[in-house]
């Protein structure tokens, strides 16, 4: 299981989540999404622990704490939702102008 960190600053690095969570256990692995376009950081992360102990003493620890300016959020991560095929929004395009009305 991982722990989302939430509003954080956008200068974070890997390192300065693995020095804080690193002070409540082993820090496996930290993960800090960007954007696919611009590259530049998301605001959240995940940050994987090596035992159940030892998240929950961070997530106690460091949720609603100040850290870079910020009040974090931390809590445990919710599994990744599957995403469906188009995401579409219904049969809309322009060359539907029969049904509109002037």
């Amino acid at each position: 299981m991982s722990i989302y960190v939430g509003n954080l600053s956008y200068e974070v690095t890997q390192e300065h989540l693995n020095q804080t969570f690193a002070e409540y256990g082993t820090v496996k692995r930290v993960q800090l999404p960007t954007d696919r376009e611009t590259g530049s950081l998301r605001g959240f992360a995940f940050v994987e622990m090596g035992t159940e102990a030892e998240e929950a003493a961070a997530i106690e620890a460091l949720n609603g704490a100040e850290w870079m300016g910020r009040d974090l959020k931390v809590n445990k991560a919710k599994p990744r939702e599957e995403r469906g095929g188009s995401g579409g929004g219904g049969n809309w395009s322009n060359n539907n102008r029969s049904s509109r009305r002037y």
